[in-house]
């Protein structure tokens, strides 16, 4: 006799069984017929997704949006993006004898921030320069900054000869001198006007004190209870450093990060102006060089031709600072915790509305 057959002649034993499969059932899990389960796998996808969403979108947006810093900051940079990557194909480049020499700005909306001794729109020759200038802020500062946090992690969590060689090759780039050494990379390499190539020469020997200072950072967090748990549990060591050990130290790397683009511009402009550098097209510096050999600084009709320049670097430069100061905010862990809480008690809200309005009436009340 088969089991089915032994529960059509048992009703009793036909219940239990049922029982036995009820019980089964995972906690939490719902039965949609005698023959469905649906267990707690979705609810924990769910769970999961949300928490990712309230770690890495709500949170920072919650941040952003209650710091006035971060919104002016967020602004001016997205309008320096703007300009450099729709602008150009917006606004055509300028040419020599393209316009009346020295038209003042505001004048005329044709030339709104006036033309220099040569007739160039300057306008138009600050919108064609953000391009190369965003490529070599990029380019300088993931370098300094993915360079400096890999070889000052390594060398603080890893120690002994690690350490030693690490740390010795840091040491030279620190004591190299920037604008010699510049110099004479900027006459050896085949750089011509690559911009992406210059923002890289123009950090060369920048990284070097970002990684010491991750270094020592490292140090101190290498005898953290989560990071000796982390390897005592066998997780390898480029795991337990990039996963653990550097998402706090965020909020420093992200400063850093502003301070190496800020230099780029400062350093791009700066070596454009004196002709050091190689170039193609106009550029911030370049402007800068033919205003000041066309007497722009004194001459009061010509001022605007060295200001728009001048204005243009100090503007993204803000906007930079700005950034920076806001997006620490943003990657501080306790500022973080505090709107991630805010938000697991909306869902909760949202999910167990007030218990109140749902509960039994008391026995005997009115």
């Amino acid at each position: 006799m088969t089991a089915s057959d032994r529960d059509r002649t048992d009703p009793g034993r036909a219940e239990k069984s049922h029982e036995s499969a009820v019980s089964a059932i995972p906690d939490g899990g719902t039965v949609n017929s005698p023959f469905e389960v649906v267990s707690e796998y979705e609810e924990t996808r769910r769970d999961r997704l949300r928490k990712l969403y309230d770690t890495y979108v709500y949170a920072p947006i919650s941040i952003i949006k209650r710091d006035w810093r971060a919104q002016i900051g967020f602004t001016i940079v997205l309008f320096y993006v703007f300009m450099g990557t729709i602008g150009v194909y917006l606004i055509e480049p300028t040419y020599v004898t393209e316009g009346p020499a020295l038209a003042q700005p505001f004048e005329t909306w044709e030339y709104p921030l006036g033309t220099d001794d040569m007739g160039r729109d300057l306008f138009a020759s600050v919108v064609h320069s953000t391009s190369e200038m965003l490529k070599m802020i990029l380019a300088g500062g993931l370098f300094t900054v993915t360079l400096g946090t890999v070889v000052g992690g390594i060398a603080g969590y890893k120690g002994g000869v690690v350490d030693t060689v690490l740390s010795s090759i840091t040491d030279v780039f620190i004591n190299l001198p920037g604008l010699p050494t510049v110099m004479v990379l900027a006459l050896m390499l085949p750089i011509h006007g690559n911009p992406y190539l210059i923002g890289v020469l123009l950090t060369i020997a920048s990284w070097g004190g970002l990684a010491r200072a991750i270094r020592s950072q490292v140090l101190t967090l290498r005898q953290e209870p989560f990071t000796e748990a982390a390897r005592s549990m066998g997780v390898p060591s480029h795991q337990i450093v990039f996963r653990d050990i550097v998402p706090h130290l965020m909020p420093f790397v992200i400063i850093n990060l502003t301070n190496a683009a800020r230099r780029v511009i400062f350093s791009a402009a700066g070596l454009y102006f004196l002709g050091v550098l190689p170039f193609s097209n106009h550029n911030w510096g370049v402007t800068l060089d033919l205003a000041y050999s066309g007497g722009a600084h004194y001459r009061t009709g010509a001022l605007h031709w060295f200001l728009v320049p001048m204005v243009a670097i100090v503007g993204i430069s803000i906007g930079l600072i700005l950034l920076g100061q806001s997006l620490d905010r943003v990657f501080n862990p306790r500022v973080r915790a505090r709107h991630e809480k805010k938000f697991a008690e909306s869902q909760l809200e949202e999910v167990d509305p007030d218990s109140d309005d749902d509960s039994e009436p008391m026995i005997g009340a009115a």
